[in-house]
């Protein structure tokens, strides 16, 4: 460890570092740069043109925009747009980049953009100057390697864990500069209680999951309720390989239903790339690292290493779906609620795989706040709105009235289907139109 003694600084030290016009990679998910990013708002004046990039950020604020509303020095970009995030873009605070999470790596590596310097979070280093990756493995290796300049934060409260033969590990000496000091309490994603609606669905989905079903589960309410009645349930010998790694996950592994024992990678072994809860969740990734294979994204959003695993089970959710299957995900017209994320790669990985399922879950009308009833599933998905997955990607469809199957119909038979799990009030105007059009 004295061999770098010499490399810790100050955070107001390192950001330094950054220059006017810089790129700054803040990383992505509950993984977050507190330090250095308060101290580079700090730099509001003197510097110019810094562009700070990021994604599904989930603490309550960030300093660099913060402090800096008119973005005199500092503009902020997100790959991803988290619950915070979407705030700061009512007031045009966030600038949205699209992306499929799995080609990001590529971006980085291929100099289709840069990074200059990278704000790193790591968990404290170990006696031989290893630090694991925290809640965030993301593409950290990828974008430092590429990068200017590296900067190593280390968060006391971040788990240890340092992956399959050092899947989830950085060593001291990759970094030019390494901060640390007292950090704030890790953020913690809660779940909502499930409504009816979400509970009628997740049990129409549970139904389809055979014993041994490799999971991929998005953060949202059905995924949740999906896994909380699988704990509950006779199933047995899940397997876990997914983007995100949430309470979902710890609930079947506290209920015995998470083994990975079937698994034909990684067998025994939970996957993942980011880690967003509760902190009892991070208090299990610290305690029982050998359960674990967090990876970065070239290996867990890889689209032929989630098809060599047989029965993967991907549930997500979406925004709109048409009758041809095209989803939207992560929009209400041009306003972005979210993103892509690993939807797509995930969505893929189950249609390639043997036995393997995706599902997109939705509820199949909602309520505005003038108590009117809106479908979910239109004729067409409106103009300005996002088309996150081709109909050509959409296996299975799931409302609270029942599954729709797409996979080699045509366009009028997939129209009937997605009209047949529509709202009652919706269907016969749905069915009328899929008459008309698709003939």
């Amino acid at each position: 460890m004295n061999d770098y003694q010499a490399k810790f600084v100050t955070p107001e030290q390192a950001v330094k570092a950054v220059q006017s016009g810089d790129w700054v990679d803040y990383g992505f998910g509950a993984g977050f740069p507190e330090l250095l990013d308060k101290a580079l708002a700090a730099r509001k004046g003197e510097v110019k043109d810094v562009k700070v990039r990021g994604g599904l950020v989930i603490r309550p604020r960030i300093e660099v925009v913060e402090a800096d509303p008119e973005q005199e020095s500092f503009s902020y970009y997100s790959w991803h747009v988290g619950d915070y995030e979407r705030k700061l873009q009512k007031n045009g605070l966030v600038k949205f980049m699209p992306v499929m999470l799995r080609s990001l790596p590529y971006l980085y590596r291929d100099k289709h953009i840069r990074c200059d310097v990278a704000f790193v979070p790591v968990s404290k280093p170990d006696e031989n100057g290893y630090c694991g990756l925290g809640i965030s493995n993301y593409a950290w290796r990828t974008i430092f390697e590429s990068a200017r300049t590296v900067i190593f934060e280390i968060n006391e409260h971040y788990p240890k864990l340092q992956g399959v033969d050092g899947s989830h590990r950085v060593h001291l000496s990759e970094a030019d500069y390494i901060v640390e000091g007292e950090h704030e309490p890790l953020p913690v994603r809660s779940y909502r209680a499930p409504s009816e609606t979400d509970i009628a669905i997740a049990k129409i989905v549970v139904n389809e999951i055979p014993d041994g079903a490799v999971l991929s589960l998005g953060v949202g309410g059905v995924p949740y309720t999906v896994a909380k009645m699988l704990a509950e349930s006779d199933k047995k010998d899940l397997g876990c390989h997914t983007g995100t790694i949430s309470d979902a996950f710890l609930e079947l592994y506290q209920a015995g239903k998470l083994t990975n024992a079937h698994k034909e990678l990684d067998t025994g072994l939970s996957a993942w790339n980011l880690a967003m809860g509760s902190q009892e969740l991070y208090d299990w990734l610290d305690a029982e690292p050998q359960l674990f294979h967090p990876g970065d994204l070239d290996y867990i959003h890889s689209v032929e290493r989630i098809s060599k695993f047989s029965n993967v089970i991907s549930i997500n959710g979406g925004v709109q779906l048409d009758l041809m299957g095209q989803e939207n995900a992560e929009s209400t017209g041009t306003r972005q609620l979210s993103g892509v994320g690993g939807q797509m790669d995930f969505l893929e990985g189950a249609y390639r795989s043997k036995g393997g399922k995706g599902f997109i879950c939705i509820n199949s009308s909602r309520l505005t706040k003038d108590g009117e009833r809106k479908s979910n599933i239109l004729a067409t998905i409106p103009g300005g709105s996002t088309i996150s997955a081709p109909r050509t990607m959409i296996q299975y469809v799931a409302t609270e009235y029942g599954i729709a199957s797409l996979s080699g119909k045509t366009l009028r038979e997939r129209a009937e289907a997605m009209a047949s799990i529509a709202h009652p009030d919706f269907r016969e105007e749905l069915m009328k139109y899929a008459r008309e059009n698709f003939k």
